[in-house]
C-alpha cells in the first residue's frame, strides 16, 4: 500500500526531497501523539497515515525561500 499511496503523495508534492521531509515531520508528531487527520485502520504505519494525509490535502506545507529560489 505504501508504494501506491507515495506514487500518488508524489503527484501533489513532485520534489522528491520535499515529499521526504513533508512526510518525515509528520511522521514524528504522530508518534508523539497527534491525532491523524484521515480515517485509519489499526494496521496502518505512520508513514501511510501521513502520505494518506497529503494526498487528502489535510497538509499545507510552504517550501521556504533560500538564496536560490527567492
Amino acid at each position: 500500500m505504501t508504494t501506491q499511496l507515495l506514487q500518488e503523495a508524489a503527484q501533489i508534492i513532485p520534489n522528491q526531497q520535499l515529499l521526504i521531509n513533508v512526510v518525515s515531520k509528520r511522521v514524528r508528531q504522530l508518534g508523539l501523539g497527534h491525532r491523524p487527520m484521515v480515517e485509519t485502520t489499526p494496521r496502518m504505519s505512520l508513514t501511510d497515515i501521513a502520505l494518506k494525509e497529503i494526498i487528502a490535502g489535510k497538509l499545507a506545507f510552504e517550501p521556504l525561500k533560500g538564496p536560490d529560489n527567492e
